[in-house]
């Protein structure tokens, strides 16, 4: 049980760790166009998000599947782009939220890589586990845990500018979206393939 939690931690240090702030800016990203009222879809996406992450780590881990790091690298900050773009979608279409299937091939897909750029470093530590299942559901756990918080403090914000400030709905995702991307560009440069 002690390996277990020390995996759920490891998940939540994981997301949390505002060194490596990529899976924060993705799920601010993610989580921009909506609002409390939509929580369930955002930790539905959060889940899936979650899920295919671990798929990943997975496949490392059980060495049935390798990626080039460098490419990976350069593919997450991708992903955080493409989120934050596709946000201006919800200012052009208020009812873009409600195509959540669209959202969740989407959201799996960049789990996935998301997943393998930190696959390398998870292997390693589960080199030595006769045991992977356990060390990867206790991953996933933390991951959960971590990224639900990230999104409900998101949502509080929306909140609190779209509620109590006032700030029109369309204008808080465009310039949320675009700090988002202008965070991401250097990711983008300083990870660009050579």
């Amino acid at each position: 049980m002690q390996e277990f939690f020390f995996y759920i931690k490891l998940g939540l240090d994981h997301v949390l760790d505002f060194g490596a702030y990529d899976h924060i800016l993705f799920l601010s990203a993610l989580a921009i166009p909506f609002s409390f009222k939509d929580w369930k879809k955002v930790v539905i996406l959060a889940t899936v998000f979650t899920i295919a992450h671990c798929l990943s780590l997975a496949l490392s881990a059980f060495e049935v599947m390798t990626v080039d790091v460098g490419l990976i690298e350069f593919l997450i900050p991708v992903t955080i782009l493409l989120t934050a773009l596709y946000n201006f979608k919800f200012v052009m279409n208020d009812k873009a939220s409600d195509k959540l299937y669209v959202n969740s091939i989407a959201t799996a897909f960049f789990g996935i890589i998301h997943g393998f750029g930190f696959s390398n470093y998870f292997k390693m530590l589960m080199a030595q586990e006769e045991d992977k299942v356990t060390p990867l559901l206790g991953f996933a756990t933390g991951i959960e845990l971590s990224q639900v918080t990230i999104i409900l403090v998101i949502l509080a914000l929306v909140f609190l500018v779209q509620d109590v400030l006032k700030v029109k709905r369309t204008i808080f995702i465009t310039i949320a979206s675009i700090l988002v991307i202008c965070i991401t560009i250097p990711l983008l440069i300083a990870t660009f393939p050579n």
